[in-house]
């Protein structure tokens, strides 16, 4: 007995041993979004399957979180590696200021841009009176998740336009919990900025939810970017969602991949090539995904490039904007 079972042992070690070699080569990273009712959850799935299954020994996941500012947290505790912001937290975290205010990450980097963050503030329709933002006034209304970069530039928006949370009802919902308080009578509505279609606002329309997303002027634009100057002016095509026949005017700003200055330059070098080398995937991955291009990948990033994408960039001709050009290359050029 003892000589089959010494045998039977000895292969079952050496089994482990190889299992366990195989293993320690994959090297793991996590890329942290916001919750699954929105845009970045399924983006960041996307990219991070995307660079699973194209670079070797890699195994990228996205995590659920509560969003923008939480995600900043998470990479400044080494908790996420990665980290998809909207461009107003960003820039306040990199800068130090808004709820940031005395807490800067400067450590903070930029990979690329993906896709406009487009607001959605929707309401019920029997309590809609202009037909713009300003209408949520005096009514029980959801900013996002407490922590989450949709309450801060909620927050922004109605401070923008003469508004705060003394004037509504506030609630702290994720975007499916939104629209189902909506559809129970629970709520007037909510704040739901992501990339276009929004999948709770899918529901909402297809759902008959008797609700429509409201309208931002050129006159309450400028107020809002008298405050941060991060939104520009977009317009949701007619027919985005079901049965909205017709355009609506409202605002965006960008979201952007973050990630800490300490990530390993040659990984973020691959990371960063694989996804633009791989556009036509990209675009499969969610209907906002098909914004994201080498022409716009720079375009408005409110901290400075991780010198890998900065790497990636430069080879492939891109112009560059000073104000990004990582702190090491501006420090070398100088000597």
């Amino acid at each position: 007995m003892k000589k089959l079972v010494i045998p039977i042992l000895l292969m079952l070690a050496l089994t482990i041993s190889a299992c366990g070699k195989a293993n320690s080569g994959t090297q793991y990273i996590s890329i942290a979004t916001a919750s699954s009712g929105g845009t970045y959850y399924p983006i960041g799935v996307g990219i991070g399957n995307l660079w699973s299954e194209t670079i070797d020994g890699l195994k990228a996941t996205g995590q659920s979180s509560a969003g923008s500012v939480e995600n900043v947290d998470l990479l400044r505790k080494n908790e996420a590696d990665l980290a998809i912001l909207q461009g107003l937290i960003g820039a306040q975290a990199y800068e130090g200021t808004g709820i940031f205010e005395d807490n800067s990450y400067k450590d903070l980097r930029s990979m690329a841009v993906l896709w406009p963050n487009v607001e959605h503030f929707v309401l019920m329709n029997n309590r809609v009176k202009t037909g713009t933002i300003e209408d949520i006034a005096g009514d029980s209304f959801s900013v996002g998740p407490q922590a989450s970069g949709t309450e801060q530039s909620t927050l922004v928006i109605m401070q923008g336009i003469e508004l705060t949370k003394e004037d509504i009802t506030p609630e702290y919902l994720g975007y499916d919990d939104t629209i189902s308080a909506m559809r129970d009578g629970r709520l007037s509505g909510g704040s739901l900025p992501a990339g276009t279609p929004v999948s709770a606002i899918m529901d909402m329309y297809a759902s008959k939810v008797n609700a429509s997303v409201l309208e931002v002027t050129d006159a309450q634009l400028d107020q809002i970017n008298s405050l941060s100057n991060a939104w520009v002016r977009y317009v949701i095509p007619a027919d985005t969602y079901p049965g909205e026949s017709e355009e609506i005017h409202t605002i965006a700003q960008p979201n952007f991949i973050a990630l800490s200055k300490e990530m390993d330059e040659d990984l973020v070098y691959e990371l960063t090539k694989t996804m633009f080398e791989n556009l036509e995937k990209v675009h499969e991955i969610h209907n906002s995904a098909k914004d994201v291009s080498l022409e716009t990948a720079l375009a408005g990033l409110p901290a400075p490039l991780h010198i890998g994408a900065y790497r990636y960039f430069e080879e492939q001709g891109v112009e560059i904007p000073e104000e990004i050009i990582p702190v090491e290359v501006k420090e070398s050029q100088s000597e």
